[in-house]
């Protein structure tokens, strides 16, 4: 069975590909207690790590069987207040699955209902027919995962009942879309020669982290797509807003910045995963998007001299060591484990046994 967790920052809100995709939906069985802890994925039983990952990239991003799962979008109390959700059991959570007493409660976040650049109008808003499937003007409204059922003028979350309807803190109504830059370097000792790790003798890879204000956890600097924004120009940009503080530079500082990121983000990338994560601020009518990208400095040149300074929502920035011990907020753990396997670096140190497909 595989897990897609994730949470990401709120804000500006959420486009990404394409990947129609044949969804099996299913819940875990168990929830963390609070909104801000590491998501782990359920157990694998006789399927080892290394296996479930590989299986989890190559069907995801071909668009095989793959398995969602709510876990965090079913957390109480809702992030940022006191409201509880309504109680889902595991085998309720599938819109499939008849449940004619479900009474979800009902929420939206003042701070939406306030009417920002990045929310959307209440549905019943006089002037407000949102075109949902497709791209309604500036705004993308497809979903990565394929078609999402629009129910009484709301859309539906894909994968299931979350136990509250409304928008809570997501600005659009279906899927908000995000985008999150993974940026890498190999780990270096004083005479420039690559560190490998002393178990595995695989080279130790490393990225860009920041300490989210929010809750204090480690995650990869991403952030929301802005209407009618390319998700290239996202990732540039919340990589120099949140690691770079490029919001408090001088023009001059500006254009510095830009020429040491320029042949980064210009240069191949890799994507290493798309579609749904499961978020604390999911319900039933709203939902979290993104697509992790990995942007890699083989030489170590581009990226050496780069001035990290924390910015934006980020409390902290720094180059962080790569491996399976790394803690980091929501499903973030995950999209890094998919970038150490594709550059063969180092992540754990008991590897378990090997995949045979």
């Amino acid at each position: 069975m595989l897990l897609l967790a994730g949470a990401l920052r709120a804000g500006r809100l959420p486009s990404v590909s394409r990947a129609v995709a044949v969804f099996t939906f299913a819940v875990a069985l168990s929830a963390p207690p609070a909104w801000c802890v590491l998501q782990r994925r359920p157990p694998l039983s006789n399927l080892s790590a290394n296996c479930w990952s590989h299986l989890y990239a190559v069907n995801m991003l071909n668009s095989y069987n793959v398995k969602l799962y709510h876990s965090k979008a079913l957390t109480s109390p809702y992030p940022g207040s006191h409201v509880e959700r309504s109680k889902v059991p595991a085998d309720k959570v599938g819109w499939l699955t008849e449940w004619k007493d479900y009474n979800p409660v009902e929420y939206t976040a003042k701070s939406v209902l306030a009417g920002p650049s990045w929310a959307d109008p209440q549905i019943n808003d006089k002037g407000f027919s949102p075109k949902f499937n497709e791209r309604d003007g500036e705004v993308e409204r497809k979903s990565l995962n394929g078609t999402y059922v629009v129910e009484n003028g709301r859309p539906r979350n894909p994968v299931g009942r979350t136990g509250l309807t409304g928008r809570g803190l997501l600005g659009r109504w279906g899927p908000n879309h995000a985008a999150d830059p993974v940026v890498t370097r190999w780990k270096r000792d004083g005479s420039g020669n690559k560190v490998a790790h002393p178990v595995t003798g695989k080279n130790i890879l490393q990225f860009v982290a920041i300490k989210r204000r929010d809750c204090g956890e480690w995650a990869i600097p991403g952030g929301m797509v802005d209407p009618g924004e390319k998700i290239s120009a996202t990732l540039k940009r919340e990589f120099e807003e949140e690691a770079l503080n490029s919001l408090q530079k001088s023009p001059e500082e500006k254009v510095e910045l830009e020429k040491q990121l320029h042949k980064l983000f210009s240069q191949e990338h890799s994507v290493v995963y798309r579609g749904y994560v499961d978020d604390p601020r999911n319900t039933d009518n709203a939902w979290m998007e993104t697509e992790a990208v990995n942007y890699h400095d083989e030489t170590g040149e581009t990226l050496d001299n780069l001035p990290l300074e924390a910015g934006d929502d980020a409390g902290m920035v720094k180059w962080v060591d790569i491996s399976e011990k790394l803690k980091l907020y929501a499903s973030h753990s995950y999209f890094i484990k998919l970038v150490t396997e594709k550059r063969g670096a180092h992540w754990s140190e008991n590897p378990g046994p090997e995949c045979h497909e």
